[in-house]
Formats: C-alpha cells, structure tokens, sequence
C-alpha cells in the first residue's frame, strides 16, 4: 500500500505530526506496536498528572479543618483506586487519538516498523507477520524509554522504572529514588504525599538540577517539610535486593551510608529508542546517541526524518509535538519557521510546581550578559496566601541594556499554567517594563509576574 506519508509511533510527535499531515492533505498512516499516544498519554505525561492529582486532594482533605472543614473519620489514601484512575485517564486519552486519527483520514497499522529500503517501511505484527509498506515520506517518532544503569539493574520489583512506579499493587512503606529531575521529583512527591518514607538522591549539588539554582533550592525546602530526605552530591554505587528489603549503598559527601528500602525507583533519564529500525541499513547518521537532523528534521537520508526524543533537544511532549508539525509543514511546501530551542518551556509537576524558560541567573551571567534580576515571593502574594501555599517566587532575568526578558523562573501553585504567558512574552521580545505596564488581573498568581518585573526595575508596590 503507498502512502505519502508514514509516521514511525503514535506519541505526541508522531500523533501531531500524522494529523498534519492529514489536514495539509497527504494521504498518512502511523505504525504504533503498542496503545496510541506513545508513552506520554500511556506511561507518562498524563497518567502521572492522574496520580499527582489524587495526592493533592488527599493532601487538602489532611488540611481540611485549616479551611474551615471538618472530616469526621479517618483519611487515609485508597492507593489502589488512584491507580485505577490512572490508568483510566491514560485509556480515555488514547480513545481520543483514536478518534482524531479516525476524523483525519489515518490509517493505523499495528506493529512494528522499521526502515525498509527507501520509501519502504516493514512492520511486523505480534504473529510475525511482515507487510512492506510505502510512502513518499518516512517520519521516525520512536520516542524513548527509561535508562538503565549498570549498577542499578531493573528488575521490576524492588529496582523499578516509572512504568511500573506508576502500577505498583500496593503502596510501598519506603522508597529511594535516584535521580531529581522532573520524573523523580514527581514520583518521591507523589508517594511521600501519601506516606511512603522516601528518599530521593541526586549525584549533582542540587535537586532538579537544569533549574535556576534558587528555584532548586526551594523546591528541597518543600520536599524536606513533608518529610522527604535529600541528598545531593550523591550517588548510589550498588543495591543489594537479596533480602526482603533493598539495601542502597550511597556515596555521600561525608561518606558512604546504606539506606533500607521497600522498593528503589531508577529515575536517572532516558534512552532513545532507535535499535532495530533499519537506521544502520539505510546509513542514517547517528550522532551522541540520537539521529542526526537538520532544522526541518531531514535526515541525511532523502525522505527520511526524525522527530522528538529521538533528535537532539530537549525530550519533551511539547516539543516533539512542534517539530512534528514543522517537519510536515517543510515537507508540504510551507515556510515554517525552525523552532526557537531557547524559548522552550520546562514544568515539574511536584507541589509546589516548577515552570522555567530560558536562561537562568547563572547562564545568562555566563554568556556575558549585565542583567537585572527581579523576584516576588508568594508570601507576599494575596491570591497565594487565600489559597493556602505561599511557598515559592517568581523570579524573571533581563538584559539591563535593551531589557529584554532573557529567562523567567517559576516556583509554586498553579505556576505552568502561569509560565505560557513569559513564552510568549520571550518571543515577541518584550520588555520589563512593558510588562510592568501590561496590567494583571488582582487578586491572582500571575500579578507576581508584573511584581517581579516591577521588582527588577525598582518599582515593585507590595514588597
């Protein structure tokens, strides 16, 4: 069967990438070997925020009588039936790209792909059938998978990945989790949220380490009052999981110290899924471990392209969803711009939430810029404090010459849905003190954006 266009998984860059293709009017097909919407709707992004959302409320209902409302009884979390609901969003998810491959004309072929040849995709079915199929343009979104380390071997037990800390049967008495990025920290919120002693280590000097160093170290004030024990400058050297707890060897600052746990969650990043693809076959230029493309995503290889995980940048559903569409606008004929890799929104879905872009305090110092800095607590925050969690800042970097926004750094309740409004701030180029001048709704959590931009320019009113 001939195709135009054939996208290698159904993730949120194969997904996006297949629907506009569609809509530009390329007859489409995707190859998905596993549930539609990759690992993001499945395994990740959403059924994660699932699991994050079941915390939360528990952790208001502990809080109640703080609002004025009386619990009679105990609370205590249903661990079973919060991932059940988990899991219950993620299929609803995948029913919906269901439906929108349906609406735009997609046939899905289920099984494996591969590169087959120029134009040719081969897919094999769970039966070990094989159907070569053809298009004029081949889109590789294979995504990624957790990483494995060689000292810390994951076995699905006691040492396990976040497909399976997101299914656990029971909830675990204690947990360590290596690695502090947006994965672990999720996770170690999540389960010290509903009373797993939780350790979370971390090899570099902070937590959550590609964020602005102040929003690291606010976010180790929050984890430390729930209880979670951080260690920075750490690394686990071996894991023992022959008795009926796991033994974690950690080398620390101040030496090595061993850590019982129920159960070790391996957070420490992800490997791109490119083996077995035909990529050697058809001489495609593999560069640190990822697939080599140009700015439209072309390969070295005519008709062949690669998108999200997979290439280099960050590895994030909101991106793999830009490049999918830019690589299908380039190949339509369209003019698309190349997406602007210093303007890419990051959040951390812990609590309190993380959202950044662009560069920190640090980097911006580094790249030789004279900068203004401009921060605003939530302590002073009226909209923060009727809420109940003041924890956090707003904290926005300029360029003291022009006074361009350089990067904007967020730490707090509801802060990524606040951080779209500095994305597009950063594009259009806008100033501090525009906005300064651009007036915020009160009370809300986005008047600290205009305060700390206020604050950067010594004008700030509530602090």
């Amino acid at each position: 069967m001939k195709y135009q266009t054939i996208v290698i998984g159904s993730g949120p860059g194969g997904y996006v990438a297949a629907i506009r293709a569609s809509q530009l009017g390329m007859k489409t097909a995707v190859v998905e070997k596993a549930e539609l919407g990759g690992i993001c709707l499945n395994w990740g992004c959403i059924p994660t925020k699932a699991l994050l959302k079941s915390a939360q409320v528990f952790d208001y209902t502990k809080h109640a009588v703080e609002y004025g409302v009386t619990i009679s009884g105990e609370i205590k979390p249903d661990f079973t039936k919060m991932v059940a609901r988990s899991r219950e969003v993620a299929a609803g998810m995948s029913k919906g790209i269901q439906f929108l491959f349906k609406k735009n004309n997609i046939d899905v072929i289920q099984g494996f792909g591969k590169l087959a040849g120029k134009g040719k995709v081969e897919v094999t079915t769970n039966d070990n059938t094989k159907t070569i199929y053809e298009a004029d343009h081949i889109i590789i979104a294979t995504g990624a998978r957790s990483k494995q380390l060689p000292n810390l071997p994951q076995d699905g037990e006691k040492i396990i990945g976040y497909r399976k800390a997101l299914t656990l049967e029971k909830l675990p008495e204690s947990m360590v989790v290596v690695g502090s990025g947006a994965i672990g920290s999720e996770f170690a919120y999540f389960y010290a949220t509903l009373g797993t002693k939780v350790t979370l280590v971390e090899f570099l000097p902070n937590i959550v380490p590609n964020e602005d160093e102040e929003v690291s170290k606010q976010l180790a004030r929050s984890f430390k009052k729930i209880g979670i024990e951080v260690m920075t400058s750490s690394s686990v050297e071996r894991v023992d999981t022959t008795g009926e707890k796991c033994k974690v060897y950690i080398k620390t600052p101040k030496g090595e110290v061993t850590v019982e746990s129920e159960i070790v969650l391996s957070a420490v990043g992800i490997t791109p899924n490119i083996e077995g693809i035909g990529l050697e076959e058809m001489g495609i230029v593999i560069e640190n471990g990822k697939i080599k493309v140009d700015e439209y995503y072309s390969t070295n290889v005519s008709g062949i392209y690669a998108i999200g995980d997979i290439v280099h940048g960050p590895a994030l559903a909101h991106v793999a969803s830009a490049e999918g569409i830019c690589c299908v606008e380039k190949i339509a004929g369209h003019h698309p711009q190349p997406i602007d890799y210093r303007n890419i929104p990051a959040c951390t879905y812990t609590v309190p939430e993380i959202a950044s872009v662009g560069l920190t305090e640090k980097a911006a110092i580094e790249a030789g810029y004279e900068i203004k800095v401009g921060k605003f607590p939530f302590t002073a925050s009226g909209k923060a404090s009727a809420a109940g969690n003041k924890d956090g800042f707003v904290k926005l970097i300029f360029d003291a010459k022009y006074g361009e926004l350089l990067g904007a750094h967020l730490i707090g309740l509801n802060v990524t849905e606040m951080i779209a409004e500095l994305v597009v701030a950063k594009k259009l180029e806008t100033t501090g003190i525009e906005l300064i001048k651009s007036i915020h709704p009160h009370p809300t959590m986005s008047e600290a954006i205009m305060e700390a931009a206020a604050a950067a320019h010594g004008e700030v009113i509530h602090m």
